[in-house]
């Protein structure tokens, strides 16, 4: 498919599917109870689909993937409470949530492959266990057949390029059990592309890395690039066979952090199609609270070299500064400001939300927890934002993303055999050109 026609094929999509939406109401709601109910009314039209949520990682932690062990309708009260469940995501109106099944980078090969799948398994039991509230969703048509059904439909992403163990057989293998997206590296480089938060070793994707891409593009696999390097975020945009999404990122342009997105890449999603949904997380939220994170471990270091081999005088130094030095204040708004600068740079059929709820600490004053969707909402119609805008952010914009992902690999499978290729092949090649 050109990018001609992919371009058209998703306004196409998005303008059918918001027609309903823009002849809904007119004029701007002027209370907050108006804002309330034009919020419900829209998730009521459209699945609210947040891109990435880390619960089956926090169930495994507290655990060990033992189901029988919690209630999931009511995870508040738990040792360690959770941002996530069954409870909270119907007051926050979910309609749709990419589970992300994220091993950690210190897990490589096939102690990685064993224990995503072991992760993905837990999905699927999830879903069984709670057969009145999840249904498992492997298609856009799914996920609003789902929703529409009074459920919230359960999609799987993976997180972490390690999972695959730079196998494109593994790859297949989890797309075939389920995985609809997965997220090229996590904090640390993979052997075919590098992170954001890692030293750059390849300068991007490596031919293997393109290979990867392409396989995911052949599959129906959406390419996240969250967590990768800026340049392997060009990469991807070059191959241009399919839109990408950012399961969970924010805009560097307000906080220069490397995980979040540049306005070099923003600029590009229109041609690609592909869709930023935004993170809740303080630390890439906030400029401010970031810059206290690396004062800390300035500051930590310094005592460290002050007091050798004395880690109580450390700690102790430490919690000192913290009391000096509280976390600043963030809330809500600046969600919102993210939100706003995605689409003033990229556009409205740009953005959506990937909250990374149970997989960050600090969360914004108002966004606690999954319940908190509703308020966000209501905040961007404040700011001025159509019901057709929430409708967009909160679903649209992923399900077009999603069907156009879906009709690009039915092209290509019909047209492309799955690659053969294995890594080791294109390192023997390299060593003797």
């Amino acid at each position: 498919m050109g990018r001609w026609m992919l371009t058209r094929c998703w306004m196409v999509i998005g303008l059918a599917a918001s027609a309903g939406l823009a002849a809904a109401g007119e004029g701007e709601p002027s209370t907050a109870a108006e804002r309330q109910a034009i919020v419900r009314e829209v998730l009521g039209q459209v699945p609210l689909i947040d891109g990435h949520n880390d619960a089956p990682w926090a169930i495994r932690d507290q655990f060990s993937n033992h189901l029988a062990a919690f209630d999931f309708h009511d995870t508040a009260g738990l040792e360690k409470p959770m941002h996530t469940d069954i409870r909270r995501l119907r007051v926050g109106g979910l309609g749709g949530q990419f589970w992300s099944v994220w091993v950690p980078t210190s897990l490589d090969g096939a102690e990685a492959v064993v224990t995503v799948l072991e992760q993905i398994d837990l999905v699927h039991r999830l879903a069984a266990r709670y057969p009145e509230d999840l249904e498992i969703a492997l298609t856009a048509d799914d996920i609003v057949r789902i929703h529409s059904e009074g459920k919230i439909a359960s999609m799987i992403g993976v997180e972490g390029g390690h999972s695959i163990d730079a196998s494109l057989a593994v790859l297949r293998s989890l797309y075939a059990v389920g995985a609809r997206y997965m997220t090229l590296t996590h904090w640390e480089n993979v052997p075919w592309a590098d992170a954001a938060t890692d030293d750059p070793v390849l300068g991007g994707l490596s031919d293997f890395g393109e290979l990867v891409v392409k396989e995911m593009n052949r599959l129906g696999m959406l390419v996240d690039l969250s967590h990768v390097s800026a340049k392997v975020m060009h990469d991807a945009l070059d191959l241009g066979r399919a839109p990408v999404i950012f399961s969970h990122s924010n805009a560097f342009a307000l906080n220069p952090y490397p995980r979040n997105v540049p306005d070099d890449v923003l600029e590009r999603l229109p041609a690609n199609g592909g869709v930023v949904m935004v993170n809740f997380s303080s630390f890439f939220l906030s400029r401010a609270v970031t810059q206290r994170y690396a004062a800390a471990k300035a500051e930590e270091a310094r005592l460290e070299t002050l007091f050798p081999g004395a880690p109580k005088a450390v700690e102790e130094e430490m919690d000192s500064w913290y009391s000096a030095h509280p976390t600043p204040a963030v809330t809500l708004d600046d969600v919102a400001d993210h939100l706003d600068h995605v689409v003033e740079v990229a556009g409205i059929d740009h953005v959506g939300l990937g909250s990374d709820f149970d997989g960050i600490r600090s969360v914004p004053e108002g966004l606690e927890d999954v319940s908190g969707y509703p308020a966000l909402l209501a905040a961007l119609l404040e700011r001025g934002w159509s019901r057709e805008d929430i409708a967009k952010l909160a679903g649209l914009n992923v399900l077009r993303v999603m069907r156009v992902a879906e009709r690009v690999a039915a092209e290509l499978q019909r047209n492309e055999q799955p690659s053969e290729v294995l890594i080791e092949d294109l390192d023997e090649m390299e060593e003797h050109e």
